[in-house]
């Protein structure tokens, strides 16, 4: 396992036939088809591997079942489990697309609209599948060989994999997917180039078709050759290989939230000046920044340096970044006081500073000296994934779609513990704001405060100054109205 401790993303995508419709799998009777013409909930597929032969794939639906086919190639997606039906082999062509061959029965899977079957003993276009990831686009991206993380390295104008822990908005890259290909865009919106340079427009050479070996990535050039990280720092650009070997293979990994906190003293929590706590910085580095990683199950937070260790309780309410391992005494629950936080340590007392800076976990009530401003770093481009798709522009009007397969990049900007959001600049570069109907608009000219509340595992809930949730609305559109945390108010970031 990596420094950062992550394990790699499932790897979920929708797969698009012939005709430009997505392998479906239907709530009811267990039928699939491939009508959609856009990838949303249904659309969604995940890759599991077998763990003895590695070549061997089972496509999990939305529902957990299995897609399967039969001696007379009959495709179902009932089964609950990894049975002989349901062992696929993936038989990657040069453009990237997929045909899927039953390993039992050995034909492979096509068609299109209600007509799927899995009875071909040749490959033509009606076998063919393109890959659409369905993964939150932003992510770190792990060198498999190397064991370290891409990041901008902006000094030198290239993207380098010789980092230990993916730090800062550096190691951010977004994943954006154009005609069945991808580009790799960094936190300053420019592409990579097969050449290794960063480009401030999309073309043929920042362009690459995704291939699968061993359940890890591969990007392959308009020239059919593979990103690698080349010479000391791992400058990644396109190698002299056709074909994917360890050096050309990468892991997709969960981007975790990087914060500051500023204490009442308008001073940083650091560890510039060793293990133990204290708000006495007036810049931000990475001494002053910390990784936010929330628990599935009790949604309380671990606080993670730079150095790796985490921020543990010690003897006296002490607040030391010392832990090498998550404990009881690592986990803080957080709670969100409009532009501000409270963090409450395991032995049940609030985290308070003293005079002299030092952080102490001994208040039981929460007053000046106990709440923090919490700065996110790590999202300056925002694109946020709800239950039931990205948020995006509405084509006709100035009013935002929560439900679209396609997103749009927004622009987050921090403003004293609230923040402002807007389009990307050059394109449509004004402000979110909310209506006294509660409709959410794109189009103002003056910034709008928004409350940040990272409350769950990779998703968020933005609170308006009305007080109330932003969520996407039954007909799919983005509304300021929400009076509670309800599935339809979380956002994945």
């Amino acid at each position: 396992m990596p420094a950062n401790g992550n394990r790699p993303l499932k790897l979920q995508f929708g797969l698009i036939n012939h005709d430009s419709r997505y392998l479906t799998a239907e709530s009811f009777g267990f039928k699939v088809n491939a009508s959609a013409p856009s990838l949303k909930k249904k659309q969604i597929w995940t890759l599991e591997q077998d763990s003895q032969e590695t070549q061997v794939v089972f496509l999990r639906s939305h529902l957990g079942r299995y897609l399967a086919s039969d001696k007379d190639g009959k495709v179902t997606c009932e089964a609950d489990g990894h049975n002989s039906d349901c062992r696929f082999l993936i038989v990657a062509q040069s453009d990237g697309r997929w045909a899927l061959q039953s390993e039992q029965h050995l034909r492979f899977f096509g068609g299109s609209r209600d007509y799927l079957s899995c009875f071909a003993q040749i490959i033509t276009d009606a076998e063919l599948w393109a890959v659409h990831l369905a993964l939150h686009p932003q992510a770190n991206l792990l060198s498999v060989a190397r064991k370290r993380y891409a990041h901008l390295s902006a000094d030198d104008g290239e993207i380098a994999v010789d980092m230990n822990i993916p730090w800062g908005v550096a190691a951010l890259l977004t994943l954006v997917y154009l005609d069945g290909k991808y580009c790799l865009k960094t936190c300053d919106s420019r592409f990579l180039s097969n050449d290794g340079k960063l480009l401030t427009q999309s073309g043929r050479a920042t362009a690459y078709t995704l291939e699968l070996k061993c359940g890890k990535l591969a990007f392959k050039d308009c020239e059919g050759k593979y990103l690698s990280p080349i010479g000391p720092t791992g400058t990644l650009r396109s190698g002299r290989c056709s074909k994917p070997g360890k050096d050309e293979l990468f892991d997709l990994e969960e981007s975790h939230p990087q914060v500051v906190l500023m204490a009442a003293n308008g001073r940083y929590v650091s560890l510039r000046q060793g293990v133990s706590l204290a708000a006495n910085q007036e810049d931000e580095t990475d001494m002053e920044t910390f990784q936010m990683e929330i628990d599935k199950e009790t949604r309380k937070c671990t606080f993670r340096s730079s150095q790796g260790n985490y921020w543990a309780l010690v003897a006296h309410g002490g607040i030391q970044s010392s832990a090498t391992e998550v404990s009881a005494n690592t986990m803080f629950a957080v709670e969100w006081l409009d532009h501000k936080v409270a963090l409450k340590a395991n032995n049940g007392k609030y985290i308070c500073i003293k005079k002299n800076g030092q952080l102490l976990a001994v208040s039981d009530s929460i007053g000046e000296d106990e709440q923090l401003t919490l700065k996110l770093i790590n999202r300056p481009m925002l694109i946020l994934r709800g239950e039931n798709g990205f948020i995006c522009h509405h084509k006709n009007s100035n009013a935002l779609d929560a439900s679209r397969s396609v997103y749009d990049i927004f622009t987050l900007q921090f403003s004293n513990g609230a923040y402002n959001i807007k389009g990307q600049a050059g394109v449509d570069g004004r402000f979110w704001y909310v209506t006294s109907t509660g409709l959410v608009c794109s189009d103002g000219e003056a910034p709008e405060d928004f409350s940040l509340e990272l409350l769950e595992h990779g998703r968020l809930a933005i609170r308006c100054k009305n007080g109330k949730y932003l969520r996407g609305d039954q007909g799919g559109t983005l509304k300021g109205d929400g009076h509670s945390l309800s599935s339809s108010a979380l956002w994945e970031y």
